[in-house]
């Protein structure tokens, strides 16, 4: 049956509930309370040595509009779909994709279909609502077997211009692409740890998509997301 509770959607609440249990999660508390809400003061930006194309603008919303009308973005093949970010500045959390696959074009946004299902449920367990994320993709292109290849510092110094003028509290690098590009580690190395992207307390966890085809692996990823939303270092 529907119905509410506590003011949640019991079809929502049976998803989060879903989301734990496979993420092990067996106790309603942690040792010590989180303020995971609270608002901190944001930290002094990291200075990185980014080249930025002259064109580019200089605030959040005319450098989405560049992204959607640029003819000199890297990854732009003939045929190849844009799929553009979602959100405002200032975001609770930031979440920053690969390359859009089919889904992500069908639904217009950077991570779609069940994916974004299973995202909306991660972003529950953190306490975060799915409208204070803001959604983007290390390149906002689609094309069939489209690869990086010699493009992935290009798109890199793109994503830093892209996190500085979004100025979010918190960032997740969902996949190895991301985290090649922006820490110059692969995922499995940069895991585990807190990094700063343009100031930004940011982790590295696998891409729902990811976690779909492994769901085993969403433990690893509830331990990813409790060192983002945790005080510690």
């Amino acid at each position: 049956m529907g119905g509410e509770i506590g003011g949640v959607d019991r079809l929502a609440a049976d998803s989060l509930i879903t989301w734990w249990q496979d993420a092990g999660v067996d106790d309603a508390v942690g040792e010590a309370p989180r303020a995971w809400l609270r608002r901190t003061e944001s930290p002094v930006p990291v200075a990185a040595p980014v080249v930025v194309p002259a064109e580019k603008p200089a605030d959040l919303a005319a450098f989405q509009a560049w992204l959607a009308a640029s003819p000199s973005l890297p990854m732009d093949r003939p045929g190849a779909i844009r799929v553009a970010p979602q959100g405002g500045e200032h975001a609770e959390i930031m979440l920053l994709s690969d390359l859009p696959d089919r889904d992500d074009v069908a639904d217009h946004k950077p991570i779609g279909g069940d994916a974004w299902a299973l995202t909306e449920r991660m972003l529950a367990a953190i306490g975060i609502a799915p409208g204070e994320a803001y959604v983007a993709s290390l390149s906002p292109f689609h094309a069939p077997g489209a690869r990086f290849n010699g493009e992935l510092e290009a798109c890199a110094a793109i994503a830093r211009d892209h996190v500085r003028l979004a100025k979010p509290e918190r960032l997740i690098l969902f996949g190895d692409a991301p985290s090649r590009a922006l820490l110059s580690e692969p995922m499995v190395r940069a895991r585990g740890r807190i990094h700063r992207i343009e100031g930004v307390r940011t982790i590295v966890t696998f891409h729902p998509r990811m976690l779909l085809q492994r769901p085993s692996d969403k433990a690893l990823a509830w331990r990813d997301l409790l060192l983002l939303m945790s005080e510690s270092d």
